[in-house]
């Protein structure tokens, strides 16, 4: 290394590979991070790392310096990023105030006289919490604790008991407030509340896919999850009142995203001052508050690490135009529009049986999100005009909702599923392979419903239309 080029800012006598033209560079360093994280490095460090090379590289150590040392400063003052802790915070107080627990007993009474009611009532439940959590991860800790118990005492297989709560706690990732949403919404420069909107029906339609699956399984195989007999009508009243908080959550953040009187961000931070009164109603006190206000800062701190990791990544690939060339690829193909899409989706589910979800998208969009918006005939194209049925700002809520849906299925798939092993860390006794071979039924539900997204895009793009106009 010739360290006064270095100092100079002479890519070409640096590292030895100047000749090479700036895509080519992008191409290396993308193989260079592909290999660092299947090798464990973590994606925070690899990306950073990787980033801060191919800048050097590209436009010499001051230059490189310069843009690198901007990015943690002027991403963590974003407006938009307030949205991520607030969005936490109100899913770890509605856990240390119980409320996990009193929506699991009201699905329990109302849901599980069904084949495989309490496996149901947990799909249910968990998207009830999701509508108060933005975290996957904790949805499936908090589920792991309250539903498996439960469904192992009825006399519930094992798999399907530890497979269900992996699979709903996925749900959090696409109701909202949605903690992976505000992710994407920051790298792709959409609109959060319009995005969030967005992904209220699929998330209850995933939902209910969900639990139709579970029915129809338990309806062949009763001995796998029998149903629960017994609870009164009085009984199911009695446990409506604990719904409300979680009611009035919701209600506050759709109302305040679709209603305009107030941002995202001001409606998150409302819904956790409502969550944490209840919870001080309910008897928390300051070691279970602290415990929360805990967890939230060390989720909170791997997320703006993580950002800031890939954006140094993502302002490399800017210089290096790869995002540009792999675009251009992609249109150069004479083939179905759906069909590469489908090709770009596949990527999506063999990259997410190495990366966590967060890194997965955080990684990939900066070049494949331009590709999918000119597959679709570019950002300003009509719906008329496109490849997809859809207007240019349609595709990028379209396409934001159906790689978060794969994002979730990330979190199921072997080896590095997520969700599975948070569901073995809290049951041992359920030894991984079981919770792995639980969540097939689920992983077939997922493609089953990101193809119906894919064929009706309106399940997508109704309520921000609603909203937008």
């Amino acid at each position: 290394m010739n360290l006064q080029a270095l100092i100079d800012g002479q890519p070409e006598a640096i590292f030895g590979i100047g000749y090479m033209n700036p895509t080519e560079v992008g191409i290396l360093c993308m193989g260079l991070l592909l290999v660092l994280v299947i090798l464990g490095v973590r994606v925070v460090f690899a990306a950073g790392i990787v980033g801060l090379v191919g800048l050097v590289e590209l436009i010499g150590w001051h230059g490189a310096a310069s843009a690198v040392g901007q990015i943690p400063f002027s991403k963590s003052v974003s407006f938009v990023l307030g949205l991520l802790p607030m969005f936490i915070l109100i899913g770890y107080l509605a856990f240390h105030a119980g409320m996990t627990r009193q929506l699991f007993a009201a699905a329990r009474a109302w849901i599980g006289w069904v084949p495989g009611g309490l496996a149901v009532a947990s799909v249910f439940a968990a998207a009830g919490f999701a509508a108060v959590s933005g975290a996957s991860v904790a949805t499936a800790a908090v589920f792991s604790r309250v539903a498996i118990p439960e469904m192992l005492e009825a006399g519930y297989n094992k798999r399907l008991a530890a497979g269900v709560v992996a699979a709903a706690g996925t749900l959090a990732s696409l109701i909202p407030p949605s903690t992976i949403l505000v992710i994407y919404a920051v790298i792709v420069e959409e609109s959060v509340g319009a995005l969030l909107l967005a992904g209220f029906l699929p998330g209850i339609f995933s939902a209910v896919v969900y639990a139709a699956i579970i029915i129809v399984w338990a309806s062949l195989h009763p001995e796998a999850g029998p149903p629960i007999r017994g609870v009164t009508w009085g009984e199911r009243f009695r446990s409506l009142p604990g719904l409300f908080p979680i009611a009035a959550v919701v209600v506050i953040i759709v109302s305040a995203v679709y209603g305009g009187w107030a941002t995202p961000t001001e409606a998150g931070a409302l819904g956790a001052f409502v969550v944490l009164v209840v919870a001080w109603i309910n008897g928390m006190r300051w070691p279970s508050l602290r415990a929360a206000l805990m967890e939230t800062s060390k989720l909170v701190v791997m997320i703006f690490s993580l950002i800031w990791g890939v954006l140094i990544f993502g302002r490399f690939l800017g210089f290096s135009g790869l995002p540009e060339a792999f675009a251009t690829w992609i249109l150069g193909f004479d083939a179905n529009p759906y069909l590469i899409l489908g090709g770009i989706l596949m990527g999506y589910v063999v990259l997410g049986m190495f990366m966590d979800a967060i890194g997965l998208l955080l990684l990939t969009l900066p070049v494949v999100y331009p590709a999918v918006i000119a597959l679709n005939g570019g950002p300003d194209v009509s719906a008329a005009d496109s490849a997809f049925g859809l207007s240019g700002g349609q595709c990028s809520i379209w396409f934001g909702i159906i790689v978060v849906k794969m994002a979730e299925v990330c979190l199921i798939t072997p080896p590095i599923g997520l969700n599975c092993f948070v569901v073995n860390g809290v049951r041992p006794d359920i030894p991984l392979t079981d919770v792995f071979k639980g969540i097939f039924l689920f992983f077939i539900a997922d493609a089953l419903t990101i193809l119906l997204l894919i064929l009706f895009p309106q399940i997508i793009t109704w309520l921000p239309d609603l909203m937008f106009g």
